[in-house]
């Protein structure tokens, strides 16, 4: 069974992908149609994506020992 902080990890790693994702799509759709809400949704997916790898890290530090 999976802990609770092996599962919040988990699901950060998960969140951390999905926005790398988002962000590779907005790219693509400003490629195709270079519209500024397709660079905001990219730039917005990159901050997220990094700020979630920054409080992974975080949770992962301050959680060690439990």
């Amino acid at each position: 069974m999976m802990s609770l902080r092996a599962f919040h990890l988990f699901f950060i790693a998960v969140s951390v992908v999905l926005a790398a994702f988002t962000a590779a799509w907005a790219a693509t759709q400003y490629r195709v149609e270079p519209a500024p809400g397709y660079i905001m949704s990219g730039l917005v997916s990159l901050a997220t994506g990094a700020a979630l790898a920054v409080y992974g890290t975080r949770f992962q530090r301050k959680t060690r020992n439990l």
